[in-house]
């Protein structure tokens, strides 16, 4: 078996000690909002025509704005067609280092390619670097299992209608390679960090007796 899962190698990117915290407590449950925006990724064609869907989705921008993008989306992308009817859902996959579920695997004009379907904001450009690493844990594990290479995956963010192709290119891999060393050698705490914005949300916050401190006390 994978020694990593694709959620583990992503918050060893993002934060080593939230790692640490998951390992130490197990795994969570996925809360029901999550769940509620990764079905959108289901139902573009349908948020396109169903003014009753689009108006009760939970969608991050306007519904006019929304399916503007969508139709950006399907003018644009090559694998639309693919990425509406994947060829599988909720895959899992193990590879050699790394083991999961992607979302959607689409048959691409170039090949399989995995899909990750992501709750939260996307950046200006690209993808978090942390979701880059989870990307490439999945394609990477596709890989493995269908014994051909796969150069490509998808990150959608349907809360906002965007959907991000990346290329599984030398800078990705060495950023994967490094999360796989970083989630390796976690055998306790790792070192707190100061004044993260990473800090405010995570879960563990309460109890990670991170040091955080204000501005105005760091100017002074």
């Amino acid at each position: 078996m994978s020694t990593h899962t694709f959620r583990e190698l992503e918050t060893a990117a993002y934060c080593p000690r939230k790692l640490y915290y998951r390992r130490r407590d197990g795994a969570s449950e996925i809360p029901d909002e999550v769940e509620s925006v990764r079905r959108l990724a289901r139902e573009y064609e349908r948020l396109l025509t169903d003014d009753a869907a689009l108006l009760a989705a939970p969608i991050e921008v306007g519904p006019d704005e929304y399916r503007d993008r969508l139709r950006g989306l399907r003018e644009r992308l090559v694998d639309w067609d693919a990425l509406v009817a994947p060829t599988a859902t909720d895959a899992y996959l193990e590879g050699k280092d790394a083991r999961g579920i992607a979302h959607k695997v689409v048959a691409g004009q170039a090949g399989p390619a995995p899909s990750l379907v992501f709750a939260g904001r996307p950046p200006e450009d690209g993808v978090w670097e942390p979701q880059t690493v989870r990307l490439v844990a999945a394609a990477k594990a596709l890989s493995w299992e269908r014994e051909r290479d796969i150069d490509t995956a998808y990150a959608e963010y349907p809360a906002y209608g965007v959907i991000r192709r990346i290329e599984v290119n030398t800078r990705r891999a060495g950023v994967y390679r490094r999360a796989i060393r970083t989630a390796d050698s976690i055998d306790g705490p790792p070192g707190r960090v100061r004044n993260d914005a990473k800090c405010k949300p995570c879960e563990f916050s309460d109890d990670c007796g991170v040091k955080t401190r204000s501005l105005r006390s760091m100017i002074r």
